[in-house]
């Protein structure tokens, strides 16, 4: 038996062998037909569960994918409900804790208040305000000699100082208007006469203008609740109810109206504009819309800033507020209801879009993805390198040559930004969060660089969030509008604050001259209403009206 295969006995292949031979082939054919069968199925199998395994893989890499957006998004959140809310600090990028961090803990601190070798702040000029003589002098006790006993003599100087002091106190203002009698007996003249009463705002109300101008200013330019202001007159000894000064609102609002119509005629006809919204309660039912949420709508233009209240937060509102051929700019964030305005498809209004919230992708990108944090940081020097070559062009004069290189500069940095940009969406191992923003940042890539090319357009819409900023104090402090009417007035006190703001015009002396002049028309608005307009007020009349004497000037609409 230990003989090769070439070396079997003869008696193998000897004929009584045969069929038993034969049978084991045919055994070890089925059992090789049957090894064959197994192993296609074997192979069938493995490319099912390779198949399986593949599809295993993807989806826990798709999971895996998910976790990590939600993960990031649940950092952006937090960011969004815990963190700083503010955007004004040095090196917000080090807020990732990447580049230059060690040489920013190295730094020393800088400590609060009042810097060495810095210049003190000046004293303030109070000479505008009235003086009340306050004479102060020794007890008569005091008036004599300690030792001999002899009188002082009084001298006709005096050393002089002044306390500025305010005075808040209501009154009853007490009229008394003089009769008279006639001493003659002219027929058809009347025996007694009596000196006309004083014009008054409300007419049979017990209340006078200036008790209107601080409750209207209080509400609508300080953004304190009605009830807590009427709370202080309370401290004051004044009791005024609630219904009193609502009814009062009232009855105000149509003497404002003409004023807040001038101002949106106005602002429409703009050459450069900035936009922004916020919500607003309205408590009425409005046909087809559920809910009171309305929006409020603000418009800055270049001398004059202006607020709508309207239902809806879609494209027809700010389409409405701009005539049809309206030229110009109009600085917003990427909002989509700007880009759906009719006078943005015709190409008569120009979209600039803000890089702050450009920024802010970015910033949530590197705080939702910690891995990414270094990308974003790339990029968030590339922006501010971009705001810092603008500020720098503005430096100069226009028409100088200086101005020319700066642009130039400028154009180059917009450039190679885009550029960036392009390479690496083109690399496919991008992540998702970065391949998002990069794609939103080129889809507005014309609305973002406009202001290379136009100098006067600003490169963010802070401007319009900033006006926001006081109505949504408001919106916390008086929670809304209750009415339609109180719809109007909010969006005119709101537009007439902003505006004499602009102009460095006191709204108090402003809303006095303007409602007194309402008194004397009767309790209706002036007839003639563009004398009030601040940009045809002469240079006296600003004057007067300015917050401090001698600093009142007009905008640069240039």
């Amino acid at each position: 038996m230990n003989a090769t295969l070439w070396e079997f006995p003869s008696t193998v292949f000897a004929p009584d062998h045969g069929a038993e031979l034969s049978v084991l082939v045919h055994e070890l054919r089925q059992e090789v037909a049957g090894l064959r069968r197994e192993v296609f199925d074997l192979r069938q199998q493995v490319g099912y569960w390779r198949t399986m395994h593949a599809r295993a893989v993807e989806k826990g890499e798709k999971l895996q994918r998910e976790i990590d957006r939600l993960r990031g998004e649940n950092r952006q959140l937090k960011d969004r409900l815990y963190g700083t809310k503010s955007e004004k600090h040095d090196g917000g990028e080090r807020s990732f804790a990447l580049d230059d961090l060690q040489a920013a803990e190295e730094k020393p601190k800088r400590r609060r208040g009042q810097q060495p070798q810095a210049p003190g702040p000046r004293r303030r000029d109070y000479s505008y305000l009235p003086v009340v003589e306050e004479p102060v002098a020794l007890p008569p006790e005091q008036c004599v000699c300690p030792q001999c006993g002899k009188p002082l003599a009084a001298m006709s100087d005096s050393e002089d100082s002044e306390v500025v002091e305010i005075e808040v106190r209501p009154y009853r203002r007490r009229i008394r208007r003089r009769r008279y009698r006639s001493t003659c007996k002219c027929a058809g003249v009347p025996r007694t006469l009596v000196a006309p009463l004083p014009p008054k705002l409300i007419p049979k109300a017990g209340y006078g203008i200036s008790l209107w101008v601080h409750l209207l200013l209080e509400k609508f330019a300080a953004h304190h609740a009605l009830g807590n202001v009427l709370a202080q007159l309370g401290r004051y000894d004044l009791a005024l109810s609630p219904g009193t000064a609502t009814e009062g609102f009232r009855r105000l609002t149509p003497l404002l109206e003409p004023i807040y119509q001038a101002f949106l005629q106005r602002n429409a006809q703009s050459a450069y504009n900035q936009a922004d919204e916020t919500r607003w309660l309205v408590f009425v039912n409005w046909d087809g819309k559920t809910g009171h949420r309305w929006w409020l709508w603000a418009y800055l233009g270049e001398d004059s800033v202006v607020f709508r209240i309207a239902p809806s937060r879609g494209h027809e509102v700010p389409e409405g507020h701009y005539p049809l051929n309206a030229k110009g700019f109009l600085v917003v964030d990427r909002y989509s209801a700007y880009k759906a305005m009719v006078q943005v498809k015709l190409g008569n209004l120009l979209l600039v879009f803000c890089w702050a919230h450009v920024r802010r992708d970015f910033l949530a990108v590197g705080k939702g993805w910690p891995d990414l944090a270094p990308w974003a940081v790339a990029w968030l020097q590339r922006i501010r390198e971009l705001y810092h070559l603008h500020r720098q062009r503005l430096r100069h004069d226009p028409a100088a040559a200086d101005f020319q290189r700066a642009t130039a500069t400028l154009r180059e940095a917009a450039a190679a930004m885009h550029a960036q940009a392009v390479s690496e969406l083109a690399d496919e191992k991008l992540r998702s969060p970065c391949r998002k923003t990069l794609e939103s940042l080129l889809e507005h890539w014309p609305g973002l660089t406009r202001f290379v090319t136009n100098a006067k357009l600003p490169m963010d819409n802070n401007a319009s969030e900033r006006a926001v900023r006081g109505p949504a104090m408001g919106r916390k402090n008086y929670y809304g509008s209750g009415s339609l009417w109180s719809v109007c007035l909010t969006a005119a006190m709101f537009s007439i604050v902003a505006t004499l703001n602009r102009w460095d015009l006191n709204p108090q002396r402003w809303l006095t001259w303007y409602l007194e002049s309402c008194a004397v028309a009767g309790g209706k608005p002036p007839a003639d209403i563009e004398t009030f307009l601040p940009w045809n007020l002469p240079d006296q009349r600003r004057q007067e009206l300015a917050n401090r004497p001698g600093s009142a000037s007009p905008p640069n609409t240039s």
